[in-house]
């Protein structure tokens, strides 16, 4: 079975995440569109489970979390492997734009704890999101 370049990426890109070195992440263009059976499993991961409490329905900001829908982005630069990244490892408090009103982002959704292919669905799923509202603005 052969597999496309965009897993064989995030699949690179998710292991150099979870290791400490600095392997540097792909740019959010260099990285094709993620399959659509991941971002509808991202999308029913996303809704119907931790994330929405803070980031919102679609990602559209919530009183926790800011919108995922529009940037900018603070902890990421939008591409899969990035995302990924930040949903494994978490936001800190302190790394918050407004940590006194915000709580942390917790490592893996939290009580959900994402395995890795969550992780990577949930990413995919925030790609599409955040790439569909840019194209609507265009």
């Amino acid at each position: 079975m052969m597999r496309s370049p965009f897993v064989l990426l995030l699949t690179a890109g998710t292991l150099a995440c979870a290791t400490t070195s600095s392997t540097p992440v792909a740019s959010a263009a260099a990285v094709s569109a993620p399959d659509a059976r991941l971002i509808t499993q991202g999308d029913s991961l996303f809704n119907n489970g931790a994330c929405i409490r803070c980031h919102g329905r679609a990602g559209s900001g919530g009183s926790n979390g800011p919108s995922l829908a529009s940037g900018p982005w603070l902890h990421a630069d939008g591409s899969v492997p990035a995302l990924a990244r930040v949903i494994t490892t978490g936001v800190p408090r302190d790394s918050l734009r407004d940590p006194a009103r915000r709580f942390a982002m917790n490592p893996r959704g939290g009580p959900m704890n994402l395995t890795d292919a969550q992780v990577n669905a949930v990413a995919a799923y925030v790609w599409s999101i955040s790439r569909s509202k840019q194209a609507l603005a265009r």
